[in-house]
């Protein structure tokens, strides 16, 4: 089986979930204040997904000088996210998605055999209009969501 994604031009799927400080944040609230980057990520704490989130943390800068917000999801626990937040000194919101039920509403299945394991890599640019505006894709690639995604998103 593999892994298709929501394609460029589809309307974002709302969801609501908790934060790494157990508040429940929402994509409808967010895309009020302007465009954002969702990436889902395999699991906190592991190497690839570790450069990957610091790297979204990196270009804070960037993503703020573009009105463009962060928002990483994961199935680990609110507790995994605030761990992993803390330890890294994430600046933006990593949501708690434990039964998957979110990622599988953007298309993002489990790495092997889309069923079971992590996550694929899948990052989503998502303009202020709750379209889709870009899909980046890659597992091993952590540098390239947080650079393309911003890119699709930059007027």
């Amino acid at each position: 089986m593999t892994t298709r994604p929501l394609p460029v031009g589809t309307p974002a799927p709302g969801f609501t979930l908790p934060a790494q400080d157990g508040h429940p944040l929402s994509l409808a609230t967010l895309l009020a204040s302007g465009p954002v980057v969702l990436f889902f990520y395999p699991a906190a704490e592991t190497p690839v997904c570790t450069k990957e989130a610091c790297h979204f943390r990196d270009l804070a800068a960037d993503f703020t000088a573009a009105g463009v917000q962060r928002l990483g999801i994961s199935k680990d626990s609110v507790q995994k996210q605030a761990g992993f937040a803390a330890h890294h000194e994430l600046d933006y919101p990593v949501l708690s998605d434990p039964s998957g039920a979110v990622a599988a509403s953007y298309g993002v299945r489990p790495a092997l055999f889309g069923r079971i394991g992590p996550l694929q890599r899948t990052t989503f640019a998502i303009g202020a209009d709750g379209v889709i505006k870009a899909v980046v894709q890659g597992m091993l690639k952590a540098e390239i969501h947080a650079d393309e995604a911003l890119a699709a998103l930059r007027h």
